[in-house]
């Protein structure tokens, strides 16, 4: 991370971090659907610690649950010192995407090939944070 990536103080911004967990869980949606993706909803960041300037930023991701069109990536963010070779988590977050056909309309997804109880157990609660994102739009929603 580099001064520009920060405040006075030396902590990096949480919209220079944020803009790095899109793009990782974009490169995620794509690589899953093998079409454009796009952000539906960022949800659920949490920065757990300060990121600062000469930090690595260090992004991971996997894709938790899909359904129809949509898929959840998650995201955890870790700072390394470059000195010492610690690494820090920092941050998580839920990103929604959504593949796109070619004319810009929602495609359908392939399925996950879930072999563990963990990937299940990830699925399953990726499903309930969907349907969840779903009936809290649904209330947000303009009526009319």
């Amino acid at each position: 991370m580099f001064p520009s990536d920060a405040n006075p103080a030396g902590n990096v911004f949480g919209g220079v971090i944020l803009k790095q967990i899109d793009i990782v869980a974009g490169i995620v949606g794509h690589r899953h659907c093998r079409t454009n993706a796009v952000t539906a909803s960022i949800d659920r960041v949490d920065f757990l610690k300060p990121v600062f300037v000469g930090n690595v930023l260090v992004l991971n991701a996997r894709l938790n649950c899909v359904h129809k069109s949509s898929m959840e990536v998650e995201v955890k963010v870790e700072s390394e010192n470059l000195l010492t070779g610690e690494r820090t988590l920092t941050g998580t977050a839920f990103v929604t995407m959504v593949a796109l056909d070619e004319s810009g309309r929602p495609t359908a997804v392939p399925q996950l090939l879930l072999k563990t109880r963990e990937e299940k157990k990830r699925f399953e609660e990726g499903l309930a944070r969907m349907r969840q994102r779903a009936r809290e739009r649904k209330k947000t929603r303009p009526r009319g």
